[in-house]
């Protein structure tokens, strides 16, 4: 079995790069990389996260989620792959692949994460071969407030609390 070596950079405010490269066998699902990853940046892992099929240009594709969400599959064209019955392998399209990571969709953390390189052998178990940069803590960022994600969209009321209607 082959082993994929990941690139998997933190998209962070500050200017500095934060990065993991983490060496997986081919044949292993995007959970066992999800769980490689957030356990590199420690993070608690306890949120919902989707993987993308990305291009050099970083555009989200297909979608790979955490768990199956889906309301009914009758209505979904193609419906989204599950990381755990994901292979790896099986969405690599390009000799230097690109994924995003989206964890924690209210605090939305982004991860980066580019195929670099390959290996005769995969590790038994998901290996972080090299680590730059401290990772900020996951509560750093500052979750969006349900008040700031509608703000501008209500139009305002009159003091009664009603709006001015005409007869």
């Amino acid at each position: 079995m082959a082993g994929l070596k990941f690139r998997v950079l933190l998209d962070s405010e500050n200017s500095s790069e934060i990065f993991r490269d983490i060496l997986i066998k081919d044949t292993d699902n995007f959970e066992s990389l999800y769980k490689a990853i957030v356990s590199s940046f420690r993070f608690q892992g306890d949120q919902m996260a989707s993987f993308y099929v990305s291009n050099d240009s970083w555009d989200k594709g297909s979608e790979i989620s955490l768990m199956d969400l889906s309301y009914d599959d009758e209505l979904t064209e193609s419906p989204t792959a599950i990381m755990k019955d994901a292979l790896i392998k099986d969405f690599i399209e390009e000799p230097d692949q690109k994924f995003i990571l989206v964890y924690d969709f209210m605090r939305m953390w982004i991860f980066l994460l580019e195929l670099i390189g390959y290996e005769k052998e995969g590790p038994e178990k998901p290996e972080v071969l090299l680590s730059m940069g401290m990772a900020p803590p996951e509560d750093s960022r500052v979750a969006a407030d349900n008040e700031d994600m509608f703000a501008g969209d209500l139009e305002e009321e009159d003091e009664l609390g009603f709006d001015d209607f005409e007869d």
